[in-house]
């Protein structure tokens, strides 16, 4: 196995699966948020956990979102670049 097929297995297999997780988790804290607001009828402190709760959730899907934007800009504006291959530099040749 060499460096690229080394890189995009890890990328393929470690960081595609957390970034959905990741995700998936932001969602889930969002809806918890949700239901601490729903529950908290009577109890204003509730309600305001959960509207921190639901802000941060969603604070942190659009960090994420954006994030897979730019990607998709850079990759989009440089179709040569190919995900997970960097570039070695040159053997630099002793004097």
């Amino acid at each position: 196995m060499n460096f690229e097929q080394l890189v995009n297995t890890v990328i393929d297999n470690i960081f595609k699966p957390l970034t959905v997780l990741i995700v998936g988790l932001a969602v889930l804290y969002f809806l918890l948020g949700v239901l601490k607001y729903i529950q908290g009828v009577g109890d204003e402190t509730k309600r305001k956990e959960g509207v921190t709760m639901m802000t941060y959730g969603i604070i942190g899907l659009f960090v994420m979102v954006s994030l897979w934007g730019l990607v998709w800009v850079i990759q989009s504006t440089f179709p040569d670049l190919q995900y997970g291959t960097p570039i070695s530099p040159p053997k630099l040749r002793e004097i």
